[in-house]
């Protein structure tokens, strides 16, 4: 199949599904109320972290956080631990750590054999251990974003990841930026391509409400574009930045109305994974903005 020919193809897909969403009656879009699991996504205490792993997330079980979701995995260790020291860690102070963020990389996926590295089996297998739900890969590097069809060709990996995943009990998910809303491939959003050739079945996705901001996003036209899409969300809100156009800030401090965005994804997306993150503070500490989020997210009604 040419470009031209798939690229028409997926249009024509794209608006009968849209016109399909416009005559569906939201009560066919609301199911049964999932469970909200409340979580914090550690790159929000980046710093602290770095310098005590463990007084962190002792301080962090402390606030009231029962969840917790990595963005540290390197040589196969989380924040210096193997996985299962780290599963250890996390049991003793009755943490769950329900989802994980590693980048899945082309180099993951071996073309000539057909199958993921090694490598990425064993991350795979650490994110079980860990007993994450879900495995997140959060950047689709430039070099598979290219043209429209090498990106369109890297969803079936991602959908081959998905079936990998569900053989250890995870599923493998994506997590956005900026760029998937604001470049276009022969006019066709990035975001649009991942939504339209990833199997929901197979791969989650993670909507993360600040990032896409700044790409031209807005995350209540999305919920209604793809209801039910969304398994898990990084709740952020958004201020005006001094060294970028936007950067995030304490919850209901910025201009996302964010309380609005939780009420909507509770009734259409399918969300069961709300995750804070901040990553500016607004002249606060990392600790005092997470405090911050938490009680402020436990007062919403959604």
């Amino acid at each position: 199949m040419n470009q031209s020919h798939s690229r028409r193809k997926f249009l024509q897909t794209t608006a009968a599904l849209a016109g399909t969403a416009l005559l569906v009656p939201d009560t066919l879009w609301a199911s049964k109320p999932a469970k909200k699991n409340i979580g914090l996504q550690l790159y929000s205490l980046r710093d602290d972290m770095k310098k005590d792993p463990l007084a962190t997330l002792e301080a962090v079980k402390e606030m009231g956080y029962k969840n917790v979701e990595h963005a540290n995995y390197v040589d196969h260790k989380f924040y210096g631990f193997e996985a299962k020291e780290f599963r250890k860690i996390l049991d003793e102070l009755d943490l769950s750590m329900r989802s994980g963020h590693v980048v899945m990389k082309g180099e993951d996926w071996d073309a000539s054999k057909k199958d993921f590295t090694d490598s990425w089996k064993q991350t795979v297998e650490d994110a079980a251990i860990l007993g994450q739900k879900y495995l997140i890969s959060p950047w689709l590097d430039i070099s598979l974003r290219r043209n429209f069809e090498d990106c369109k060709r890297f969803m079936e990996v991602f959908n081959k990841a998905g079936e990998l995943c569900q053989k250890s009990g995870v599923k493998f998910g994506y997590h956005n930026h900026d760029f998937e809303f604001s470049l276009r491939l022969t006019s066709v959003k990035v975001y649009d391509i991942i939504m339209q050739y990833t199997d929901p079945k197979l791969v989650a996705q993670q909507l993360d409400i600040g990032n896409m901001y700044g790409g031209g996003g807005r995350p209540m036209e999305l919920l209604k574009q793809y209801p039910g899409r969304f398994e898990l969300m990084h709740v952020k809100d958004e201020v005006k930045g001094e060294k970028e156009p936007w950067e995030s800030s304490m919850l209901g401090k910025g201009i996302m109305n964010v309380a609005e965005v939780l009420k909507l994804s509770a009734k259409i997306a399918g969300t069961t994974e709300y995750i804070i993150e901040q990553e500016s503070y607004q002249g606060h500490t990392p600790m005092e903005s997470m405090k911050y989020d938490l009680e402020w997210i436990k007062k919403v009604q959604f």
